[in-house]
Order: structure tokens, then sequence, then C-alpha cells
């Protein structure tokens, strides 16, 4: 393998090893809506 190469794959390693450890924390930082706290408007009374 020549240095470039050599570079680019650490890098790679790199990358994928922080993406795989910041995934949970990344997961845990989402704010759910259920149901009951959005608006439904039905298409029958917008009508005019």
């Amino acid at each position: 393998m020549t240095r470039t190469k050599k570079v680019l794959a650490t890098i790679a390693l790199v990358l994928g090893i922080t993406g795989a450890a910041a995934g949970p924390a990344l997961a845990d930082n989402h704010a759910p809506v259920g149901p009951q706290d959005s608006v439904v408007v039905t298409l029958e009374n917008a009508m005019p």
C-alpha cells in the first residue's frame, strides 16, 4: 500500500469508530412527539 492509501484507510477507520461511538449519544437527544401532542385538521372542515 502506498502512503496515501494508508492515510485514507486510517482516516476512514477513525471516522467509522467515531460515528459508532457517537451514534447512541445522538439517538438519546431526540424529542419524540406522540399523537396527543400534534394537531390534526380534517379536510372537511378546512374547505369554505
